[in-house]
């Protein structure tokens, strides 16, 4: 469904500041597949996750999404196959907009190809619908401005945003890592939720291990721009923190010292 083959990613190339971020990176997801990924700062995560959405194309390799090969596809172009959501719950959605409004740039956007057209009566109740089924009692506010929900309200409205047509791929980028735990729970609770229902392939980023192995169907731990642990089936089924920090420091000659990571 998606291949990574030896791509890389260097910044900075030729300069003191050259960093290698990605080096003939190598991954393949199945269709459905929900893949979980953990790593320390520059490890390569979110290289990685902006390779595949286009925000910069990689210097070498390619990019194949259901098939076609869009390595140098535009970002833009890619955002009608490719949802993804950030770690700042202010980015996704417009504030100054209403949530009828947000929800239906999404829709028209990934479901039209982009044209505007007015908002039937169908589209309203289909977007009622969808949000009736996040528990937050939002379909009876799409007229409020999206500025002036919770955090958490906003990360659940963006998730909604970049599933409301269903995409080929989701990317996740700490999405729940700006909220309170509380928040937390119920924002992962509606994402494997969502994913499942609408039979989406995911991968998503997080610093929780714990939630990295509680989710999803497989494990990925980066480590300075490589695949450095990738577990699924009965191996993670069985597989505890520490296990998982060993395994890693077995593989990458050197123990996780990300504080943000080990105090979960």
């Amino acid at each position: 469904m998606l291949k990574l083959n030896n791509i890389s990613k260097t910044f900075g190339a030729c300069t003191i500041d050259e960093k290698k971020a990605l080096e003939n990176f190598n991954l393949s997801l199945n269709p459905e597949e929900f893949v979980t990924i953990i790593g320390g700062n520059g490890a390569g995560k979110s290289t990685l996750f902006n390779s595949i959405a286009g925000t910069f194309y990689v210097d070498t390799g390619s990019v194949i999404l259901d098939g076609e090969d869009i390595t140098f596809k535009p970002e833009y172009k890619r955002s009608k196959e490719i949802g993804r959501m950030f770690q700042d719950p202010l980015k996704g959605t417009a504030p100054n907009m209403t949530i009828e409004e947000n929800l239906a740039l999404a829709y028209l956007r990934a479901k039209k190809g982009g044209s505007f057209t007015r908002v039937t009566a169908k589209d309203r109740e289909y977007f009622k619908d969808k949000l009736s089924g996040l528990g937050l009692g939002l379909e009876d506010r799409l007229d409020s401005k999206v500025g002036l929900l919770s955090g958490g309200q906003r990360q659940a409205l963006t998730l909604l945003m970049a599933t409301l047509v269903t995409p080929k791929l989701l990317l996740l980028d700490e999405h729940t890592a700006a909220l309170d735990p509380a928040t937390v729970e119920k924002v992962l609770s509606l994402t494997e939720k969502i994913v499942k229902e609408n039979k989406i392939t995911c991968m998503m980023i997080t610093h929780n291990i714990s939630s990295a192995l509680a989710l999803g169907t497989r494990t990925i731990m980066m480590d300075s721009g490589k695949i450095v642990l990738d577990i699924s089936g009965d191996e993670r089924v069985g597989m505890t923190v520490p296990i998982i920090l060993e395994k890693f420091k077995e593989n990458a000659k050197k123990a996780l010292d990300n504080d943000r990571i080990l105090l979960g």
